[in-house]
């Protein structure tokens, strides 16, 4: 049986960096192939003026993507590839934020008979903040602490939740058990 395994959180919680090293952990110890998908690799295929002020031109406004079909058109990339790598009997890891499509991803895995693992990586505020400073990406802190107290709350989260403060990529790797992150 296929596995999806989605890794969310907010910005600067280590999902990518937890995802790259995870798949490499997961194809060495069960010698088959794990099909990888950042789902910010969808979303940086749109490019956007820098200047807000380009997106008008004599006073009008201009094709600018709106923020709600960008996300449509990412889970629509993100669902149609996990789709094409399970149907070749992949195991499947996502690396993306969950919000409200957590109904979406377990139609996924239903539709392709796959078991689905769900884990939300999180980190004290602090932690999250000194991590996207030194990316380099100060203007995401507001949106990383507003989706972290978000995500924590809701309650489709809860048991899924893993805080990741002060630990590295080998020692997350092995305190998380998958099985206790399985989705019905």
């Amino acid at each position: 049986m296929a596995r999806v395994v989605f890794i969310s959180g907010a910005c600067g919680c280590g999902k990518t960096t937890f995802v790259n090293a995870y798949s490499r952990y997961l194809v060495s110890h069960n010698h088959k192939s794990v099909y990888v998908i950042h789902g910010d690799d969808f979303h940086r295929g749109f490019v956007e003026p820098e200047d807000k002020d380009d997106f008008f031109v004599d006073g009008q406004a201009s094709n600018q993507v709106l923020w709600e079909d960008i996300l449509r058109f990412n889970w629509d990339c993100i669902i149609a590839t996990a789709q094409r790598a399970l149907q070749d009997n992949l195991d499947v890891i996502i690396d993306y934020v969950i919000e409200d499509e957590i109904d979406l991803v377990k139609k996924l895995a239903e539709t392709n008979n796959a078991s689905l693992y769900y884990i939300v990586l999180t980190a004290d505020e602090d932690e999250i903040e000194k991590r996207i400073r030194n990316r380099g990406d100060v203007d995401m802190i507001d949106r990383a602490l507003f989706l972290k107290k978000k995500l924590e709350a809701m309650p489709e989260n809860q048991g899924h939740i893993y805080n990741n403060t002060g630990k590295n990529v080998k020692d997350i790797i092995q305190e998380i058990a998958l099985e206790q992150y399985i989705l019905p």
